[in-house]
């Protein structure tokens, strides 16, 4: 059921974060501890901060309920930001960050190692480059077991 609520909801969340000028990250349905949470991950130039979020949760809360995308089911709606070390996954994820410096990890070693850091130059849908220590190094995206942002401060 979460796919066919996500499905549903995409096209509706998508075009009111257009109007307000954010992107739609991720959507996700799945139950927590306080019951069925419908979440939609946002980012955009500059960041996000708690008023864009509210703005994007006003702009699709009634529509949603027309819409009834959970059959009846309640949930609760949650607008929110990436976050500054949410994983990047897939293609899109890493050309948004494209010039950020990333920890990409993988399940045994690859290339030689089982972690490799450097900066985001490009990314097909089967094939994420960086630049480590000055050369560009090509990881196939399906191998990657996890790849984060590196917090610099």
């Amino acid at each position: 059921m979460a796919s066919k609520v996500v499905l549903s909801v995409t096209p509706l969340i998508e075009q009111k974060a257009k109007e307000i000028g954010v992107e739609v990250v991720e959507i996700e349905y799945a139950k927590k501890q306080n019951g069925y949470n419908l979440t939609v991950f946002i980012d955009k130039e500059g960041g996000v901060d708690i008023d864009t979020c509210e703005k994007l949760h006003n702009a699709i809360d009634a529509p949603l309920d027309e819409l009834d995308p959970t059959e009846g089911v309640a949930y609760t709606l949650n607008v929110s930001s990436c976050g500054l070390d949410r994983p990047l996954k897939n293609k899109k994820d890493f050309l948004r960050k494209k010039g950020t410096n990333v920890e990409v990890k993988f399940y045994s070693p690859y290339k030689g190692k089982k972690v490799h850091i450097g900066k985001i130059v490009d990314s097909t849908d089967d094939v994420l480059t960086i630049d480590e220590n000055g050369e560009n190094v090509d990881l196939e995206i399906d191998k990657i077991a996890v790849c984060v942002p590196v917090l610099e401060f």
